[in-house]
């Protein structure tokens, strides 16, 4: 595919950039890869360097994508809140006891998951916190309960973290634990729980989180046993340049060894009610990424992971619908989905995050000058919306979300889900 006018226009602005910053850009423009140095200089580059790598970036997404941008219709069900672990950044987390800590019945999900589906959701998202006193086989059995009552819904869940705390539970390996989802009927893992993979930055901002070596290892075990997985990478807090640079390279070569990774999602750092924004007690804490430094992440991802991860999703729950449809000029190809509930960035300050609208999406998008389509999880276009239309989805018809659906501030209200109950009656069943 060539593109005759966007290659005048980048050699005029190649022409324009710092002696470094084109060699960088001309070396992943012929399909090459960047090296982590590489990657560094454009993440500290800035002015007309950066104008430069946005547009390197949109070029390479051109060639290798085109002109569709994606979007999926889910649903999020974190089903709990409590967790034993206490990471910096996570303002979601509740201890065992806590006033404001739940935990979802099996029933409520299965409710929550067909709801969704009735309304055309394709997938449910299912992630939460690592609770105590929890059966090792949660995970197994809320992943087949789902399946048995939609065989054809999509279950993206449970996270490396998730997967190694029920390994660990349950004493089986981690191959065993994601052959036992599998057979479950999980489909695929989010990537999450990577932040940065940088062993001092993690202590820092998640001690006793999940290991790098650990991470890597559930993800490779997952794609090995043919479960594909998305990716991530949280940026924004106290990383550096190069951190961010080396967090990319470790993905890519994960996935030029295994193959298994949908997607990269940039996930900036949300500050507001942040555990470690409270404590003050970290001096270079940034408050989240800038506007630029967002672009400069979208364009080196793009020019970093082109060449083995196709697609890139922009977090429209982090940086809201406008600079989500700006980061479509920086390399990213997917709006990422409806989640119509999503508790963990708004309990961290996020603004966005209860429901976009597959309609919102579209017209996005179309903004942009893209084409939009629905997907599936794995990236098989369902629809797709060449032409202006009078399509409706039945999620556009919904007029207050946090009505219909229950907000994450009203969850933690309720008492009925109180984790304390729910707690007391596990160890009640053990004694």
């Amino acid at each position: 595919m060539n593109f005759p006018h966007l290659e005048s226009s980048l050699d005029r602005l190649l022409s324009m950039v710092s002696r470094a910053t084109a060699r960088t850009l001309e070396r992943a423009l012929s399909g090459r890869d960047i090296s982590v140095d590489e990657a560094t200089g454009l993440f500290e580059a800035d002015g007309s360097d950066l104008i430069a790598m946005m547009a390197a970036a949109d070029h390479l997404r051109a060639q290798t994508v085109g002109d569709v941008v994606t979007y999926v219709i889910n649903r999020n069900i974190n089903f709990t809140n409590v967790c034993v672990k206490q990471c910096g950044f996570c303002a979601f987390s509740r201890g065992h006891l806590a006033e404001e800590g739940y935990f979802l019945p099996m029933e409520e999900i299965i409710r929550r998951a067909g709801e969704a589906k009735e309304l055309g959701a394709s997938e449910v998202c299912v992630q939460a916190g690592l609770a105590p006193g929890m059966d090792g086989w949660h995970y197994v059995k809320l992943c087949r309960a789902l399946k048995e009552a939609f065989p054809d819904l999509h279950v993206h869940g449970f996270s490396p973290e998730e997967v190694l705390y029920g390994s660990t539970l349950t004493g089986a390996s981690i191959r065993d634990y994601l052959l036992a989802l599998k057979d479950a009927g999980v489909g695929s893992l989010p990537g999450t729980s990577a932040e940065i993979f940088v062993d001092e930055v993690r202590q820092r901002i998640s001690p006793g989180r999940i290991g790098i070596d650990q991470w890597i290892d559930v993800i490779q075990t997952a794609h090995e046993v043919g479960i594909p997985t998305t990716s991530t990478i949280m940026y924004g807090h106290i990383e550096t340049a190069r951190h961010r640079a080396i967090h990319l390279n470790v993905l890519r070569d994960v996935q030029k060894r295994t193959g298994g990774i949908t997607e990269f999602v940039p996930l900036s750092f949300v500050y507001e009610e942040a555990p470690i924004s409270q404590r003050n007690n970290l001096p270079e804490l940034r408050r989240g990424a800038s506007g630029a430094e967002v672009m400069k992440m979208y364009a080196v991802s793009r020019l970093m992971l082109n060449n083995w991860i196709p697609n890139l999703q922009v977090s429209w729950v982090k940086e809201g619908p406008k600079l989500s449809q700006i980061a479509l000029l920086a390399g990213a190809n997917d709006f990422g989905g409806t989640l119509i509930n999503e508790s963990i960035s708004t309990a961290a300050g996020a603004a966005y995050g209860q429901l976009m609208k597959p309609s919102e999406f579209r017209g996005l998008i179309r903004e942009m000058g893209r084409i939009p389509a629905e997907r599936s999880t794995t990236y098989q276009k369902v629809r797709v919306f060449e032409t202006e239309s009078q399509h409706r989805d039945l999620l556009d018809e919904v007029n207050d979300p946090a009505q219909r659906f229950g907000s994450y501030q009203n969850l933690i209200q309720l008492k009925q889900y109180r984790f304390r109950d729910f707690y007391r009656e596990q160890r009640s069943a053990k004694q």
